[in-house]
């Protein structure tokens, strides 16, 4: 039988299987008022419906550390008592499915104040605008010529940030989530630290290799310290910028090196799981988007970095997945689209493959 059906430990936590959720914008929260950020009805159907369908280990979609930091005025938040208690109900139900929650901290940085997706595809929100806000950044450069030209952080701004994302972890825990994961891909925030395209900063968040990857390790080291030491921590990253090294396009970004480098850092402060994925930080970065066209770059983090990692990028067939494990190019499989596609994805790939997922009691036949 393929590993994709196995339990995977990380520290005092036991996923199911290797088949788990990403994090994937709904933009369905309040924009205003007492339900600002507040998980709802949809939020918890969207994840519900995948527990139930044999899911291993669930991420929230991008949850927000502060108000500023969401992506669009309609994303998640848990900076507040509110949106701790309303995530208490989506964690105790797929924990009652054997399912892991796991939760996505977030800070979209220069992305930020943007529509849906669905509404002007997802267009910039100007500052005046309802709903729109000043975002900020590493540097005083928009994301592209339409967004606003965000802030550029000061150091004290810089660590209010690192203290939001700790703060957020601490909610975290007491509305009842197993995993954390620390945002650091996309062109969010800490990608935008990252990357030599995004970050033209002379001060010690700037420069060299050292200094872009400050913010970041800051972060994680500030996330580890209020997170409890038998609950594993992961870290998106955005593994390339589909720039110079990475492809033949001539301007310098992040690379797949700088990637690997990464990786040892964080797990010497306490990262238990890269999860890899690229891109995001370029508007107009050329993309092969093949299916398992992310997984290389997985594959090379788990050989160098000796870290495990959770692949993702058109995975959608089980037969797919699984020789992803066999392989050994991953420790587990990120699948996104197919899942929202087809709750339960989990289960059919069981049936095909001859392997088993826990199935609601309520479905069991007498």
């Amino acid at each position: 039988m393929t590993s994709l059906f196995e339990p995977y430990r990380l520290r005092s936590v036991t996923a199911p299987n290797r088949i788990w959720m990403p994090s994937m914008c709904q933009y369905s929260a309040a924009p205003e008022g007492e339900a600002v950020g507040v998980p709802g009805d949809w939020h918890f159907t969207h994840l519900a419906a995948r527990a139930a369908g044999g899911t291993g280990l669930i991420l929230t979609e991008a949850t927000a550390v502060s108000p500023e930091g969401r992506i669009s005025p309609y994303d998640l938040g848990i900076w507040n008592d509110a949106q701790t208690e309303a995530f208490r109900r989506v964690t105790a139900f797929l924990k009652s499915q054997g399912t892991v929650p796991g939760i996505q901290l977030a800070h979209a940085g220069r992305k930020a104040s943007t529509e849906r997706t669905w509404a002007d595809r997802g267009a910039p929100i100007a500052p005046g605008a309802p709903y729109g806000w000043t975002p900020a950044g590493p540097s005083a450069e928009p994301f592209s010529p339409a967004h606003t030209t965000p802030s550029e952080l000061t150091v004290e701004g810089i660590r209010e940030i690192v203290e939001q994302f700790a703060a957020a972890a601490v909610r975290a825990h007491e509305a009842g989530f197993e995993v954390v994961e620390v945002h650091g891909a996309h062109g969010y925030l800490i990608h935008q630290f990252l990357s030599p395209y995004s970050n033209h900063r002379t001060d010690e968040y700037g420069g060299s290799f050292e200094g872009r990857t400050r913010f970041a390790l800051e972060v994680v080291e500030a996330v580890r310290a209020v997170w409890p030491e038998e609950l594993p921590l992961f870290f998106r990253v955005s593994a390339t910028d589909w720039l110079a090294g990475d492809s033949d396009d001539p301007r310098e970004g992040w690379t797949a090196d700088d990637t690997v480098r990464l990786a040892k850092e964080l797990a010497a402060r306490g990262v238990d799981l890269l999860d890899v994925s690229t891109g995001g930080n370029v508007p107009d970065a050329r993309i092969e988007a093949v299916p398992g066209y992310q997984v290389p770059f997985a594959e090379r983090v788990r050989s160098e970095a000796g870290l495990p990692v959770a692949a993702v990028g058109l995975i959608t067939d089980p037969e797919q997945a699984a020789r992803i494990l066999a392989e050994g190019r991953a420790d587990a499989v990120l699948v996104g689209r197919a899942l929202l596609r087809e709750p339960y994805w989990a289960r059919r790939a069981a049936e095909e493959l001859g392997g088993e997922v826990p199935a609601p009691i309520q479905y069991h036949r007498a």
